[in-house]
């Protein structure tokens, strides 16, 4: 039986070596589970992988569309086990790398059949501040207000969709939902080091080195795109507008990387 070899774990853990070790090891290629490492215009704020890594080992969905081109969780469904087909017919293993949950899970066990809003309640929904969906999403699904980014706007409201209109959890229905079989085997393997926090505040630090702020400065003209609502950039859009010091800033994406990387150990820890 072929297998798919998932290498997830929270960003900055060293995932992408990882995964270029063992595919160097087994001959293989990688597909990228990061939503974001999908954008040609993203490369510094998202770690995209370097020249010399993605020259090391065949990638596949990195740098592969614009920000400007619409690409949800069920097209990369779609695309990614059409290229797992062509890509096993070469080889018994492939990886698959990434700390995008949901993506990681799309590969895994298929996008889940949810229930489709009436359009009265997704326009409530929409009107709604970011605010209040995250005070509702907390009174009716804990578990998955604890693990969801909440600075997401997309999935807080497709989350509180399938609350109101299934009266359960958002997290209960994702579990009870079936599995798709897959033609192949599953193995995840979990990256986890244990100063990551440090790992993170160092990371953050060469991005701007690198000329972070440049990159955020060249996307100015898609800020208003939900993909650019990205820890990395969000927060450097005000120092441009002259509104945040640089300095409070680059403190305020450490806090939020290591905010985020803390909820994908908790999703992570679904794997272990």
């Amino acid at each position: 039986m072929k297998k798919l070899l998932v290498i997830t774990g929270p960003t900055a853990s060293g995932k992408t070596s990882c995964a270029i070790q063992l595919a160097r090891q087994l001959d293989t290629e990688i597909l990228s589970c990061d939503s974001r490492q999908f954008y040609r215009e993203l490369r510094i704020g998202v770690a995209r992988p370097s020249e010399e890594e993605l020259a090391a080992a065949p990638h596949h969905f990195i740098a592969c569309r614009s920000v400007t081109e619409p690409y949800n969780i069920s097209d990369y469904e779609r695309d990614a086990l059409s290229l797992l087909d062509d890509l096993f017919r070469r080889h018994d293993v492939v990886l698959a790398v990434g700390g995008s949950g949901l993506y990681v899970d799309a590969l895994r066990l298929g996008v889940s059949s949810m229930p489709d809003p009436t359009p009265e309640l997704r326009a409530r929904l929409q009107q709604m501040p970011i605010e209040e969906k995250r005070a509702q999403l907390q009174l009716l699904d804990p578990d998955y207000y604890a693990r969801v980014d909440l600075r997401n706007p997309v999935r807080l409201q497709r989350a509180l969709e399938v609350c109101y209109m299934t009266g359960r959890p958002y997290s209960q229905v994702l579990a009870e939902q079936e599995r798709v079989p897959r033609p192949f085997d599953i193995e995840v393997r979990v990256v986890s080091v244990p100063d990551l926090r440090d790992r993170i505040d160092r990371r953050v630090d060469q991005m701007m080195a690198d000329g972070l702020l440049d990159e955020v400065q060249s996307l100015l003209p898609y800020r208003h795109l939900s993909t650019l609502r990205t820890v990395g950039y969000r927060e450097l859009f005000p120092v441009l507008d002259g509104t945040k010091r640089l300095a409070d800033a680059v403190a305020e994406i450490k806090l939020n990387t290591w905010h985020y990387a803390r909820k994908q150990m908790t999703w992570c820890h679904r794997y272990m």
